[in-house]
């Protein structure tokens, strides 16, 4: 979110590319940059007088379905495990994305934005997992010792597609140099495995893990497709232009995973993060049938929002647009719904 600041070659650089740096990455549209003083100043004001607002009231979990999410179902289903972490079940094909089991969203065991909700399915209670896919490197949407139990669970590893530049740090961190479960894909590549079609997707928002990596990983989003279902995964950015390209150059969606959440304060959060409205606009820019609100109402302190309200200003921004609640919907950590096939109403059990 601060300037760029990598110093490493980027390996994967193509000079045809203008999203390619000789260092890293960088957006496609012109946008504000933060520097390192407009973080200190957030900082600083949060510490003296703009400190994170509680919740008004608990977030209510539910018991998760773990007959039907354990069962592979062959129907479509799709469960909400917290933040940007979703279950998609298609044709006895199980997708996770951005996993994020952990108790907090940093590199500390012992400070950092801890979790107000544990995830609404244990690590321990998935089916096996065959595809994962990763938005981006920022800790709370990719967190080592989720991928790493991943990588080692009971009937081999899953396939996970990952941004260009992510390879490297999967290989040393998660596989031990091997690289043959790894996908990583540049903006607008497409991968056919077992039946499905993955794309990788512009989108703007930033990369890091530490203060000198910044822009040295790819970002994006991810279309999921299957013919009897389209799914569009966001993970986190900000509103731009990139959108209504993604609508333009696809076929829509059935179901979109759209972040609402973690948006205040605006002046620094809004080249980087949508709010509800933005997320809204961006719901009709992808032409997605029906959107599902992620990054919400999990890790206490990312930013200065009460945890419990983008739902509301999500209903409001449905409102304005004239969107029914069911097209833009909101599940409870835990929570499962089961579109019956494409063009079909959603239902929940």
């Amino acid at each position: 979110m601060v300037g760029s600041g990598c110093s490493n070659v980027n390996k994967h650089y193509d000079p045809n590319k203008p999203h390619h740096t000789p260092s890293g990455f960088q957006n496609r549209y012109p946008h504000e940059h933060n520097s390192g003083w407009d973080f200190l100043r957030w900082q600083w004001n949060r510490f003296w007088s703009v400190r994170p607002r509680p919740a008004e009231r608990p977030i209510e979990p539910v018991e998760p379905d773990l007959e039907l999410i354990q069962s592979n179902p062959e129907d479509v289903a799709v469960t909400w495990i917290g933040h940007a972490t979703v279950l998609l079940q298609v044709a006895g094909t199980n997708v996770l994305t951005d996993p994020q089991f952990s108790d907090r969203a940093s590199p500390l065991s012992f400070a950092g934005p801890p979790r107000h909700q544990r995830p609404g399915v244990a690590l321990s209670e998935l089916p096996r997992i065959d595809l994962v896919v990763i938005s981006h490197n920022h800790y709370d949407h990719l967190d080592a010792s989720s991928v790493r139990r991943l990588f080692q669970q009971e009937g081999g590893p899953p396939r996970f597609f990952i941004p260009l530049g992510m390879g490297e740090w999967f290989r040393e961190h998660i596989t031990d140099g091997d690289g043959a479960h790894l996908t990583a894909m540049d903006w607008w590549e497409s991968r056919e495995y077992d039946g499905f079609t993955i794309q990788f997707l512009p989108v703007q928002h930033w990369s890091s893990r530490t203060p000198w990596d910044q822009g040295e990983q790819l970002w994006g989003a991810w279309a999921v497709e299957h013919p009897d279902y389209s799914f569009f995964f966001g993970g986190d950015f900000g509103y731009s232009e990139d959108l209504r390209d993604i609508g333009q150059r696809t076929d829509g969606f059935d179901l979109a995973a759209l972040p609402i959440g973690a948006y205040e304060p605006r002046w620094f959060m809004k080249a980087f993060h949508v709010n509800p409205e933005e997320a809204v606009q961006a719901h009709l820019d992808i032409n997605a049938r029906q959107s599902l609100g992620i990054h919400w109402g999990t890790f206490e302190g990312l930013t200065d929002e009460p945890l419990n309200e983008p739902p509301k200003e999500l209903a409001r921004a449905r409102k304005r647009a004239g969107i029914a609640e069911d097209t833009f919907f909101l599940l409870r950590h835990g929570e499962t719904v089961r579109p019956e096939y494409r063009g079909r109403a959603i239902g929940r059990r």
